[in-house]
C-alpha cells in the first residue's frame, strides 16, 4: 500500500470514529405478524444498541440485507430506554416492520465501529441475524426467534464468583443454545473467548471465576433455537426442509440472533454477603424468569426493591420495550432503593413476548444479580389476568366483563373456597396446592389448573342457570427450574384480598421451644430422630394491626402435596388431633406449636407439613378465628367477605428421618447438614394464563 493510500485509509477510519460513538453492545429479535392485505408477510424486528454516551442514542437503523430477499421496511420507531442521568451510557431500541414477498430464509447484517475501550482491544463489530419464515409442521406458523434483553453494562468485582443467567426465552418452546460467534460467519469481530468466564451453552449462563484482572471484557455471542424433535419447515413455493434437535445437527438452527455486551470487572469487594456492599433484592421483587400476562392498552407495573447496608443504591437500571417508565427513590434510613416500573402495551406489541431486565447499582459501582421477566401481550378479551408466584396463583376478573352474575355466588373448584372483590375486580387468590388446584405434568412443564365458576346454592353440584366459568393456569418449565439456583426453604406466601390488602404468611422450623432461632434453610431437609420434638411457627406479615391469624388445620404427608392420599392429621377444625402436639402462646399474628417426630410406614423418607390458615379482623365474634376449636367441619359455612379472608394452604419441609438411632422425648433437634437433591419445588415464578 502506498503512502497516499495509507493516509486516505487512516483518514476514513478517523471520520468513522468521529461520527460513531463507542458501542457497549446490541442484539436483535424478530416476530412474524401474519400477512398484509397485499399478500406479503409482515415481520417485526426489535433491536437494541447501547452506547457510552447518552447523546449518542440517535434514531438510526443500520441493519442491512446480507443474504436472500429481506423485503422492504414499512414502519420504524425508535426510543431511548431508561436514560442514565449520570451521563455515562444509554440504550436505544428500534422497532422495525418489514414486508416480505417470500417466506424463504434471509440474513440481516449490522457492522460498525467502534467498541468502547476493552481489554482485548476489539475495534469494529459485526452482528448477523438469520430469519427463516417457513411454516413449522408442529404449529403451522412461522418460527419466532428467541427473545432476550439486558442493561447496557454489567459489573462484577474481580474477587466475586457468580453466574449470570442470560434471558434466553423461546416463544415457540424450542431449545435455545448460546455460543460464541464464528468469525467466518460474520457473527463477530474477533470471536475471542473471554478468560475467567465460562459459558454454559445449553443453559445460556455465564459464570465468572473471580480471578480475572480488572478491565472491560467483550462478549460476542449468538443465540440459536432448535426444535425438541424432528420438524419440517414448509415454504410457499412447495419446497421444504427438515430441522433437527441441537444434539443431532448443531449447525442448522431454526434461527439465530446476536447478543453482544460488555462485562466490567471492577475492584475487589470487601464482603461477599449480599445486602452489604452488593445490593440484595428484597420482597416484593419478582423472581428471575417470571412470566406476566397482560393485554393491549392495559398499564402493567411491578416493583423492584433492593438493599445495600454499606453502600448507597443510586439506581435500578432497566432494559425493556419502548415507552417503558420507571420511578426510583432511595430511603437513607433503611438503605433500600425502590423502583416502580410501568408499561402500557400498544397494538404492535400484541402477540409478542416482551422481555424486561433490571439490575440494582450502588454509587460504588456494585451491582445486584441480573433479573429478567417476560410479559406476554394479548388482546383484551375476557378482561381477566392471572398472576403466579412460586407459592400462589391469583385470578383477577373485571366486573364489567361478567355482568349478570352475583359476585357472592362465585367459587373455585373446592366449594369451600369463595372469592373476594374490590370496586372493579373479582379476585381469587389461592396456594398452588389448595382449593382443588389440579397438577399436571408434561415432559417439559408442571401445570397448575383451577377455575372460577358460578353456583345457585353453595352446596349444589348442578345448576340450571346460565353457567359462568373461567379457567386459570400457571405453568412452570422444568428446564428453568433445574438451571436455577436451588432454594430449599419455601418463600413467603403472598396474597392480596380486599379489605385486608397485601399480606404474607411465613412458615418456619425452629430449633427449640424458645422459638428464637430459625433453622438455617441450608440444613434442609431437616434431619430428625423418632420422638424428637419438632418446633414450627406460622406468622402473618401485614401493615394492618387489628388482625388475627387462625390455623384451622395441619396435616403431614410423605410428599409436598396436602391432598396426598397418605396423610396424618395434626390439627383438624382448630383442634389438636395428635396427642404429642403442644401449642405455645404467642401474639395474634403468630401461631407456634410442636410435636414429636414420626415416620410414615413404608418406603417414605420425608415428611412435609401443610396447614390451612385464615386471617380475620380481631374482635369480631362472628369470624372463624373467633370460633376456635369446633367439633364439626365449617367448610360449608358462609364466610364474611369483610371480616375474614378465604382459606389458604401453606406448607414447609421436608423433614428427613435419621435412621441411625432413635431419639428420646424432648430431645433437641438434630441439625446435621444433608446433601440436598433437587425435588419438584418451584424456584421460578410463572405468571401466565390461557
Amino acid at each position: 500500500m502506498g503512502l497516499l493510500e495509507l493516509l486516505l485509509c487512516c483518514s476514513l477510519v478517523s471520520i468513522v470514529i468521529a461520527n460513531e460513538a463507542p458501542a457497549l453492545g446490541g442484539f436483535l429479535t424478530f416476530t412474524p405478524k401474519g400477512k398484509n392485505s397485499d399478500g406479503t408477510i409482515r415481520v417485526d424486528f426489535r433491536y437494541k444498541k447501547s452506547y457510552l454516551y447518552p447523546e449518542s442514542c440517535s434514531p438510526t437503523f443500520s441493519w442491512g440485507c446480507h443474504n436472500g430477499d429481506c423485503g422492504t421496511i414499512t414502519i420504524s420507531e425508535y426510543g431511548v430506554m431508561d436514560p442514565d442521568h449520570s451521563g455515562v451510557s444509554c440504550q436505544l431500541e428500534g422497532v422495525i416492520t418489514r414486508s416480505l414477498p417470500s417466506d424463504k430464509p434471509f440474513d440481516l447484517l449490522d457492522q460498525g465501529c467502534c467498541w468502547t475501550y476493552n481489554t482485548e482491544d476489539l475495534f469494529s463489530w459485526n452482528m448477523i441475524a438469520h430469519v427463516d419464515l417457513g411454516r413449522r409442521s408442529d404449529t403451522g406458523l412461522p418460527n419466532k426467534s428467541p427473545i432476550t434483553t439486558m442493561p447496557p453494562q454489567i459489573r462484577v468485582p474481580q474477587n466475586y464468583r457468580t453466574t449470570y443467567n442470560l434471558l434466553a426465552h423461546d416463544p415457540d418452546g424450542d431449545n435455545v443454545r448460546c455460543r460464541y460467534g464464528i468469525k467466518n460467519n460474520l457473527e463477530c469481530s474477533t470471536c475471542k473467548t473471554v478468560p475467567g468466564f465460562t459459558l454454559d451453552e445449553n443453559a445460556c449462563s455465564l459464570s465468572f471465576s473471580g480471578s480475572s484482572s480488572s478491565g472491560v471484557y467483550v462478549f460476542e455471542l449468538v443465540m440459536e433455537d432448535f426444535p425438541r424433535q424432528n420438524m419440517t419447515l414448509k415454504y410457499q413455493d412447495g419446497t421444504s426442509t427438515v430441522k433437527y434437535p441441537v444434539s443431532l445437527d448443531a449447525s442448522d438452527p431454526l434461527s439465530k440472533i446476536p447478543l453482544q455486551f460488555q462485562v466490567i470487572v471492577g475492584d475487589a469487594v470487601p464482603s461477599f454477603v449480599l445486602g452489604e456492599y452488593m445490593p440484595k433484592y428484597i420482597t416484593p421483587t419478582v423472581q428471575h424468569g417470571t412470566f406476566i400476562r397482560t393485554s393491549l392498552g392495559k398499564e402493567f407495573s411491578f416493583p423492584v426493591s433492593a438493599v445495600s447496608a454499606k453502600s448507597v443504591i443510586k439506581d435500578i437500571e432497566i432494559s425493556g420495550p419502548l415507552n417503558i417508565e420507571k420511578t426510583f427513590e432511595y430511603d437513607t434510613v433503611t438503605g433500600v432503593g425502590k423502583a416502580m416500573i410501568k408499561w402500557t402495551p400498544t397494538v404492535n406489541d400484541v402477540g409478542e413476548d416482551i422481555p424486561i431486565c433490571f439490575i440494582a447499582q450502588t454509587t460504588a459501582e456494585y451491582q445486584s444479580e441480573l433479573r429478567c421477566i417476560i410479559v406476554v401481550v394479548e388482546e383484551s378479551q375476557s378482561e381477566s389476568d392471572v398472576e403466579c408466584t412460586d407459592t400462589t396463583m391469583t385470578l383477577y376478573v373485571s366486573k364489567s366483563s361478567i355482568k349478570g352474575f352475583n359476585e357472592t355466588n362465585l367459587r373455585l373448584k373446592d366449594p369451600s373456597c369463595l372469592v373476594t372483590t374490590n370496586g372493579s375486580h373479582i379476585i381469587a387468590s389461592v396456594s398452588l396446592n389448595s382449593c382443588g388446584t389440579q397438577v399436571e405434568e408434561t415432559l417439559d412443564e408442571l401445570i397448575f389448573k383451577n377455575k372460577m365458576t358460578s353456583f345457585d346454592q353453595l352446596q349444589d353440584v348442578v345448576t340450571r342457570e346460565h353457567q359462568f366459568e373461567i379457567q386459570f393456569i400457571c405453568k412452570f418449565p422444568k428446564k428453568s427450574r433445574l438451571s436455577a439456583s436451588f432454594e430449599a426453604q419455601k418463600s413467603d406466601y403472598l396474597f392480596t384480598e380486599i379489605p385486608f390488602g397485601n399480606f404474607s404468611y411465613l412458615f418456619q422450623f425452629y430449633d427449640s421451644s424458645a422459638f428464637t432461632k430459625v433453622i438455617n434453610p441450608n440444613t434442609y431437609p431437616v434431619k430428625v430422630k423418632l420422638k424428637d420434638m419438632i418446633y414450627m411457627g406460622i406468622s402473618v406479615q401485614s401493615s394492618l394491626s387489628n388482625i388475627r391469624l387462625f390455623v384451622e388445620s395441619c396435616r403431614a404427608t410423605p410428599h409436598d402435596n396436602p391432598n396426598d392420599p397418605i396423610y396424618y392429621d395434626i390439627i383438624t377444625n382448630g383442634c389438636s388431633k395428635d396427642k404429642t402436639t403442644k401449642v405455645y402462646s404467642g401474639s395474634l399474628k403468630e401461631f407456634k406449636f410442636g410435636l414429636q417426630a414420626f415416620s410414615f410406614i413404608g418406603d417414605y423418607e420425608q415428611v412435609y407439613i401443610s396447614c390451612t390458615v385464615i386471617l380475620c379482623s380481631a374482635g369480631d365474634p362472628k369470624t372463624r378465628c373467633a370460633q376456635g376449636c369446633t367439633n364439626t367441619s365449617s367448610a360449608r359455612r358462609r364466610r364474611s367477605l369483610v371480616s375474614e379472608t378465604q382459606r389458604h394452604s401453606i406448607s414447609q419441609g421436608p423433614l428427613c428421618l435419621d435412621r441411625t438411632s432413635s431419639g428420646s422425648p424432648g430431645s433437641s433437634l438434630n441439625l446435621n447438614i444433608l446433601v440436598i437433591t433437587v425435588v419438584f419445588i418451584w424456584p421460578l415464578s410463572w405468571l401466565l394464563g390461557l
